[in-house]
C-alpha cells in the first residue's frame, strides 16, 4: 500500500474570485481525468446537520431487529429498505454491512408491455415508525447535497469546456438520487474475509459520500495498486460514475474502489448519495474542448460490466446484481434476463 493518489479539493474557491475558481476547475479536472476520486472540503455542510446524521444512523442500526426488519428490503419491489447484515453482494460475494437504501419517495409505475425493466426502480421509500426522525435528517441532508452535486456539474462543465446547461439539464426533471445509510461492522483478523464492499465502479454520474470523522477503510485502485483514501477532517469524497465516463468518452473515468471491513471491535458509519438524473435520461457525449477530447481515453469496456448509456439501465443492472433475493421475490424474469447478458 503506497500514499494515497486522492487529492483534496476546496470548492470555496468557487466563491474566492475568478482566479481562485478556475484554479478549483483546474484541480476538479486534473483529479478526476487523472484518479476519479477527491477529498471536498468548503463545501459548507454545517457541523451540527453532519452531527444529527451520524446520531441519528447509529440509533436506526441500536434499533430492536423487528423494528429494522418492519422496512426490510425484501419487501419491496423498487429496492427499498433495510438490509440486513450480509444482505448485499459484489461482484457475487457477500458485503458484511447492514444497510438502508433510500430514493426519491415517488409512486410506483406499473410496467406496461412496452416500459422498460428500469421503471421498476420508481416507488416509495420504508420509513421505520420507531425513528421517524431518520426521514427528517435524510430529506434534509439530501437536499443539501443535491446543491453541492450542481456545483460540481456546473464546474465540471465548465472546466471541460463544455456549456453548463449540458451536464445540469439533465438533472432538471425527476432526478433520481439513491441514499445509503451503512453500518460496518467489525470483523476478527481471522475472518475468512475482509469484504465491506467489493471492488466495483458506481453506475451513475457522482458519488458524493461522508464517512464518521477518523474513519478508515476506503480503498481506490490506481495504476495497478490499491491506496487508502485517508480521512480529511469535515470532508466528503467525491467520486464519478460510469456515467461521467461515458458522456466524456474516458476522458475522466470511474475508478475500481473497495471497503476493507474495520476491525473486530469497531464499527463504521458511512452515507453515500449517488446523484443521477431520471431514469430515462440517456447521457449524452458531452461537447468538450478539443484538448481535453484528444486525450480521451474511450469507454472500458468490460464484458462482465458494460456500461450503459441510459441511467435507468446501468441502476438497474447494479441493483440486480447487488440483491438478487429482492430481484428473485419481486422480478424474478428480469433476473433470469440479467444472468443471460
Amino acid at each position: 500500500m503506497t500514499d494515497s493518489p486522492v487529492p483534496v479539493l476546496d470548492m470555496s474557491l468557487l466563491d474566492d474570485g475568478p482566479e481562485a475558481a478556475e484554479r478549483f476547475r483546474a484541480d476538479l479536472r486534473r483529479a478526476t481525468h487523472e484518479v476519479g476520486f477527491f477529498s471536498l472540503i468548503g463545501h459548507g455542510i454545517p457541523d451540527a446537520l453532519q452531527e444529527r446524521l451520524l446520531k441519528t444512523s447509529r440509533a436506526f442500526f441500536a434499533l430492536p431487529e423487528e423494528d429494522k426488519l418492519e422496512i426490510e428490503n425484501l419487501t419491496s419491489p423498487h429496492f427499498r429498505g433495510y438490509a440486513r447484515l450480509g444482505g448485499e453482494l459484489t461482484q457475487g460475494k457477500v458485503d458484511w454491512r447492514e444497510q438502508i437504501d433510500i430514493g426519491p419517495g415517488r409512486e410506483p409505475i406499473e410496467r406496461g408491455p412496452g416500459d422498460p425493466a428500469y421503471v421498476v426502480l420508481e416507488g416509495p421509500n420504508l420509513w421505520p415508525s420507531a425513528l421517524p426522525e431518520l426521514r427528517t435528517v435524510v430529506e434534509e441532508w439530501s437536499e443539501t447535497l443535491t446543491a453541492i452535486g450542481r456545483r460540481l456539474l456546473e464546474a465540471w462543465a465548465d472546466a471541460l469546456g463544455a456549456p453548463p446547461e449540458s451536464l445540469l439539464d439533465l438533472f432538471a426533471d425527476d432526478p433520481q438520487t439513491h441514499l445509503k445509510i451503512v453500518r460496518y461492522p467489525g470483523v476478527p483478523d481471522d475472518a475468512p474475509s475482509r469484504q465491506g464492499v467489493g471492488k466495483h465502479k458506481d453506475a451513475g454520474v457522482l458519488t458524493l459520500l461522508w464517512i464518521e470523522p477518523g474513519a478508515g477503510g476506503l480503498q481506490v485502485e490506481y495504476e495497478g495498486e490499491w491506496h487508502d483514501v485517508p480521512p480529511v477532517e469535515g470532508a466528503l469524497i467525491v467520486n464519478i460514475g460510469e456515467l461521467l465516463e461515458w458522456a466524456t468518452d474516458g476522458y475522466l473515468r470511474a475508478t475500481v474502489h473497495r471497503v476493507i471491513a474495520p476491525a473486530a471491535g469497531t464499527e463504521r458509519i458511512s452515507v453515500p448519495l449517488f446523484f443521477n438524473p431520471a431514469l430515462a435520461v440517456q447521457m449524452p457525449r458531452l461537447d468538450i474542448a478539443e484538448e481535453f477530447r484528444s486525450t480521451s481515453r474511450g469507454i472500458e469496456q468490460d464484458p462482465d460490466n458494460v456500461i450503459r448509456g441510459t441511467y435507468g439501465e446501468n441502476q438497474l443492472k447494479s441493483r440486480l446484481r447487488a440483491h438478487p433475493d429482492v430481484a428473485a421475490i419481486h422480478h424474478p424474469e428480469l433476473l433470469e434476463e440479467s444472468r443471460r447478458t
